[in-house]
């Protein structure tokens, strides 16, 4: 799986519910995680792949690697923190994101089991950013608009380099 970067179409597209979860799932669970672990990140979504369905894998804090599939984010904490984020169809840059603290999560694992999820800190944060890449959201669109232009235009430099 190749990881596909900012200016790709695909990125910017809402990603699909998966309907039956088969088993293929299992075999696509696998390969995202190897593309997560080859791009040295710690999450990654279906639609950052090409995949335009709603599924990512995070892998954080040394825990066994985690499979999300149709999650739905059901709360999130009052508390919000700044965190810096960076993103692997973003390679290179980085910026301070505002999310909430905490968050439950609902989905579904690549047995086609449902489970439910409380969690804090870094993964909470990973979960939330993944889960943006399903609705076609980048980190860097919620950063104000002249850090986002900022990267955008040193984007498009090196782009064109």
């Amino acid at each position: 799986m190749d990881i596909i970067t900012l200016g790709n179409d695909l990125l910017r597209q809402k990603a699909e519910v998966i309907k039956p979860i088969g088993a293929e799932y299992k075999k696509i669970a696998v390969e995202l995680i190897d593309a997560l672990r080859e791009g040295g990140g710690v999450g990654l979504a279906g639609p950052q792949v090409g995949l335009m369905k709603r599924i990512f894998v995070v892998h954080v804090d040394g825990d066994e690697p985690r499979i999300f599939i149709n999650p739905s984010i059901i709360r999130t904490s009052q508390d919000l923190v700044k965190y810096e984020e960076g993103c692997l169809s973003v390679p290179g840059f980085y910026a301070e994101v505002m999310r909430p603290a905490e968050i439950r999560v609902q989905a579904w694992n690549q047995n086609g089991r449902p489970f439910s999820l409380d969690a804090g800190g870094i993964l909470a944060r990973v979960i939330q950013h993944e889960y943006d890449h399903l609705e076609g959201t980048l980190f860097i669109d919620r950063l104000s608009e002249p850090k986002r232009n900022r990267i955008l235009a040193k984007w498009e430099k090196r782009r064109k380099a």
